[in-house]
């Protein structure tokens, strides 16, 4: 696995929900803060999206996507003024246009995400992660867009299972965009840096092997204290503590998604014994695995 795919992997709980919104005239709604991500494909036409965390407007057209990563309230309308009479999503009138011309087609959703070992790529992730629908950029995210559009007939064979699949292929690709283009966070440096890339890829890929800072600094191809010094000024933390933590994630993963025993849950995160897994995981989570793996279920 790669750190994207990992850092996705670690927080997705269960499949996206959308919702197709076909509006007209004068029209705004609101939709509550959420504990997974928002998203919204503009499919035709053209609205408004108006944070409620104290953000700009932001103007959405024709093929734009957009991303709402740590489930921000928003407002979405035909105009940026008045939000004060915006309706809640769920008791939204979803007529077919208003007659004038401004018809607006949306794909609305959310991705539920379990936000107690958010990784810290996700977490630097912006309130409002805007992808404007531009010629020539991120032609990926454009085809998962035009495929969507394709699979909103749920009367297509296949569609019901399509749908899905296609959303988190578009949380992924929307994610992608935003580190090619961000001009803020540490996250997007760490994956442009050579060294501490090769020396995460081998962490995720073998998070289990018995690692070391001069076998890890090997794989890397750099001494030991060149990854020291690059590691721990782009990630935060040193190569073993992100080790660690990384270990520990996954570990409540499989605590959270599988009835694997303890044992064997402790065996794939490198812990030699139930024991010191368990005395590991008390110290980051402040709770044993039995008592984790109980609450997850009951959440």
């Amino acid at each position: 696995m790669d750190v994207v795919s990992d850092a996705i992997s670690a927080v997705r709980t269960g499949r996206p929900s959308s919702n197709r919104l076909r509006v007209g005239g004068s029209w705004c709604t609101r939709l509550a803060p959420y504990e997974g991500a928002g998203f919204h494909v503009v499919l035709a036409g053209g609205c408004w999206l108006v944070p409620e965390t104290g953000g700009e407007p932001v103007t959405l057209g024709a093929g734009d996507v957009v991303l709402l990563p740590h489930g921000a309230g928003h407002v979405l309308a035909d105009s940026p003024g008045d939000t004060a009479r915006a309706v809640p999503f769920e008791e939204m009138r979803r007529p077919d246009g208003g007659g004038d011309g401004r018809e607006v087609e949306l794909l609305c959703g959310k991705y539920r995400l379990d936000r107690s070992r958010t990784h810290p790529l996700m977490a630097e992730l912006p309130e409002v992660v805007h992808l404007p629908n531009r010629v020539g950029r991120h032609p990926e995210l454009r085809s998962a867009v035009d495929l969507l559009a394709n699979e909103l007939d749920e009367r297509r064979p296949g569609a019901c299972l399509a749908l899905p699949s296609l959303l988190d292929l578009l949380l992924i690709y929307m994610v992608r965009a935003w580190m090619s283009e961000a001009e803020t966070g540490s996250w997007p440096s760490v994956l442009n840096d050579p060294v501490t890339t090769a020396a995460l890829r081998a962490l995720h890929s073998d998070p289990a092997a018995p690692w070391t800072n001069d076998r890890l600094a090997a794989a890397a191809g750099v001494s030991r204290a060149t990854l020291a010094r690059r590691f721990t000024a782009l990630v935060g933390r040193a190569p073993m503590a992100y080790l660690t933590w990384w270990r520990l994630t996954l570990a409540a993963t499989r605590l959270r998604d599988t009835d694997a025993p303890l044992a064997t849950v402790a065996r794939e995160a490198g812990y030699g014994s139930p024991y010191a897994l368990s005395h590991a995981f008390s110290r980051e989570f402040g709770v044993t695995p039995g008592k984790y793996r109980v609450g997850a279920g009951s959440s």
